[in-house]
């Protein structure tokens, strides 16, 4: 566990905070690459490829983001996935998605793919990693950011296509760390992906599983003991069970939290309504990231300058929100303490 935040962190007022939120490093570990296509850069692929949407222009595609649910999002959310058509365009995809991140004081990324998204499309899985690793290097050589995909299984198909997606990437293991299960949590419980996973830690890979977003704390439960996974992504809904709480706290398994996603698709009804107070209160080890941000209204920064001030957090807990980050990251234990010792720089400065 990290250690607790100095308690000069308490002299950071709300001004600053707001600052230093911005630019403090951040590890971003819930993020789709799909979900960082912006209405801009659909519009622009699909003139490219000549692919018809039926939005005439980037205000009409905004005007679509208005989400009742994860599904009616999901719906949205692989028709504008269609534009993406070669290495060229899942380069520019992440790229541009790196270019903020950076910006916004990322330095560590593990990003999230759908690869059933595209190879039902008949996208080869060679062009998707050719122009998604051709970005990561780019990042990592220019901008100094650390980056790793995880691929997903889509809940929504059956398990005998979520191992074959797996089988076919082999081929590029090389080129990602781990293995998640993602798209529309209702009807569609962990408990239906053993075996893939059980694959998955066979081959060393990481795993982890959106869990407990619409669904309930049960599928937080399954995807700890069937699945076995070492994140939970979201978890919210663990709220409403004591003893699931109780164990995410003992065992300091990772939620990591979408805050403005959850807003948007209807999980609460506004951030002062969201339990991550509550749930970083519990001692749990809870994270802030930005799911699929040009849907949700922003990115990794915004979500944590609207989250920290609509529930009043002090700057010790963003500091802990932000800790809590890294140590749920899936890297080696210096590299961790390198960036615990920068965020805690950051803080200590503008504490100063």
């Amino acid at each position: 566990m990290i250690p607790e935040p100095d308690l000069a962190f308490e002299r950071i007022g709300p001004g600053r905070l707001v600052e230093l939120l911005k630019r403090a490093p951040k590890a971003e570990l819930h993020l789709h690459i799909e979900g960082t296509l912006e209405p801009e850069m659909m519009l622009a692929l699909a003139r490219r490829h000549g692919v018809a949407l039926p939005y005439a222009d980037v205000e009409a595609v905004r005007a679509a983001y208005a989400f009742t649910s994860l599904q009616s999002f999901l719906d949205l959310y692989y028709a504008g996935a269609g534009v993406l058509r070669d290495a060229q365009d899942f380069h520019d995809l992440a790229w541009a998605y790196f270019q903020r991140a950076a910006a916004d004081g990322v330095v560590h990324a593990e990003c999230f793919v759908d690869p059933q998204t595209h190879t039902a499309r008949g996208i080869p899985m060679a062009v998707l990693f050719e122009g998604l690793v051709a970005a990561q290097r780019r990042a990592q050589t220019e901008l100094g950011l650390s980056v790793q995909w995880i691929l997903c299984v889509l809940r929504h198909l059956s398990e005998d296509e979520g191992l074959a997606m797996l089988e076919a990437a082999l081929p590029y293991r090389e080129h990602f760390i781990g293995l998640g299960l993602d798209s529309s949590e209702r009807d569609h419980p962990p408990r239906q992906f053993v075996r893939v996973f059980e694959r998955a830690r066979a081959l060393g890979l990481h795993v982890v599983a959106h869990a407990g977003e619409e669904g309930p704390p049960d599928y937080i439960w399954q995807a700890l003991d069937l699945l076995q996974v070492q994140r939970i992504d979201h978890g919210v809904q663990a709220l409403h069970d004591p003893a699931l709480m109780q164990r995410l706290a003992r065992e300091r398994v990772p939620l990591t939290v979408c805050p403005l996603s959850n807003v948007k698709l209807c999980v609460y009804p506004d951030l002062t309504r969201h339990p991550l107070g509550r749930l970083l209160d519990a001692g749990l080890c809870v994270s802030v990231h930005s799911d699929d941000p040009a849907y949700f209204g922003g990115y990794v920064g915004d979500n944590l300058v609207q989250t920290v001030a609509a529930l009043g957090l002090s700057a010790r807990q963003a500091w802990r929100l932000l800790a809590n980050g890294f140590e749920a990251a899936f890297i080696d234990e210096p590299t961790r303490a390198r960036y615990l010792q920068r965020l805690h720089a950051a803080f200590a400065a503008a504490a100063a």
